[in-house]
Parts: C-alpha cells; structure tokens; sequence
C-alpha cells in the first residue's frame, strides 16, 4: 500500500492533476470516479490507484494493474471534497481534423475561447447524447484533459473525437469543402426553430462572457439565434450547444 504524497508515483499524480505542460509531455491524464475509471478503454489504461475500501467493493471494474493507496493518499491525488476512493491515469486520444470531417455523423461543435471546464465537459457529453461528430476547439479554450473537464465528461472524452487548432479560421474552408453548413450563435440570428440544419452542420460557440469574435462570426454562413422570452439575453454556453445539437438532430431524423 502507498501510504505517503513523497511516493514517486503520487507525486506525478499531482503533476499531472495540475499541469497541462505535463500531461502534454507525458501524454496522459488523471480520470477519477467509479463511473469514468470504468470508461477507459483497455487501451488507453495506464494504471489505477484505490482505496482498500473501495478494493473491497469492486473487484472487477479495473481494465489493468491497480494500485493500493490510503485514504490520507487518496485525498491528496482526489480532485473532488468526498473522493470515490479510485483515480486512474489513462493515455490521451488524439484525432486529427481529417478523421473528424469523414465521420458520418454530420454534427460539428466548433468552440471558441471556451474557459469554464464544466461548460466544456458537459458539451462533449451533450456531444455524444446528440451523436455528433466531433468537437473542434481554438487553442485558447480550456484544457480537455483538466481533471474538472474529465470529470464533466462522464466518460465520453473516450468516445468523442476531439481537436484543438491553432486558428479556428483556417479550418473553416475545408468544413464547407466537407460539405458543412457553418452557423455562428449570435444575437443578430435568425431563431433556431426557423432554419433548416438537414444535411452536415457546424455550431461556432463563443466564449461564455464575449460570445464569438466578429472576425470568426463573418466567416460563418449563417447567424442563428436560440429565440429568449423575458429580460434574458442568452443562455449559458453548453446549454446553447445542446439545443443547437439536438434541434439539428431533430432535423436530420
């Protein structure tokens, strides 16, 4: 059993817990909780690490070697107020726009300058309810494989292809060569339930306090806006993305 933080192991625990440059170098991350351990593929598990508790209690939800570790320990690598008792290291997934474009899914989630991990945990699983192809980032959004993003995710950064790029206005020629219908979410749209998603469609998504730059919302297709009641101006950034997702599924069945 590990039962201190000067373990060697649980000191790259914590590196990779609060350093994006780490996990990037390594190629790893840290996913935590019974439901999201359990989602790692077999070939994305690196190791696990749990309590004698939770050891007690499950025996079989391990893709590989599992490390024992106390409750003092677990608490330190543990990102959350009342750990489950099980953090895993697993390998990042890497895509490239290539694969993501093909897939036939036909539903794109373009982000820009998304900051808040649960805004974009809860969209790439509001991504897979809604079967959607993919989700493209900017450089500048949030880091995927933050441990409060992975936990959001509830397993499905597993099974959502996702990419960063540079500069979110290079890729847009080749998703209208794909045959994707760009819409940008703004105010000056046109209402959601008065446009035509049918066929292969991309939402941009601007950042929660700025929405999308002008530069990136001119270079879109169309303006689309989720229709408000009341004194609200707009809804928050993963909530709009679910609508636009779903409205377009709607759509397309």
């Amino acid at each position: 059993m590990i039962t201190s933080v000067q373990n060697q192991q649980i000191k790259n625990i914590l590196k990779l817990k609060k350093s994006g440059k780490e996990r990037r170098k390594q190629g790893e991350f840290v996913v935590e909780g019974m439901r999201s351990v359990a989602e790692i593929p077999r070939e994305a598990f690196v190791k696990a690490y749990a309590t004698t508790e939770y050891l007690k209690n499950h025996t079989d939800s391990f893709a590989g070697e599992v490390e024992e570790v106390s409750e003092s320990v677990m608490r330190q690598i543990s990102d959350t107020k009342t750990p489950q008792g099980i953090v895993a290291i697993a390998r990042m997934p890497k895509y490239s726009l290539e694969f993501i474009l093909k897939r036939e899914e036909g539903i794109l989630l373009i982000l820009e300058n998304i900051q808040d991990p649960g805004n974009l945990g809860t969209m790439i699983r509001t991504a897979e309810g809604a079967g959607a192809a993919g989700v493209v980032m900017s450089k500048d959004t949030v880091d995927i494989f933050n441990p409060k993003v992975t936990r959001a995710t509830m397993g499905s950064i597993f099974r959502v292809p996702f990419l960063y790029v540079e500069n979110l206005l290079d890729i847009i020629p080749k998703l209208h060569e794909n045959g994707y219908m760009s819409f940008a979410a703004h105010l000056q749209g046109q209402d959601i339930y008065e446009e035509d998603f049918r066929g292969k469609v991309a939402f941009f998504i601007g950042n929660e306090g700025n929405g999308l730059t002008d530069e990136l919302t001119s270079q879109s297709k169309k303006k689309i806006k989720i229709p408000m009641e009341g004194r609200v101006e707009s809804l928050n950034a993963a909530i709009a993305a679910a609508l636009l997702m779903y409205e377009a599924r709607r759509q397309n069945r």
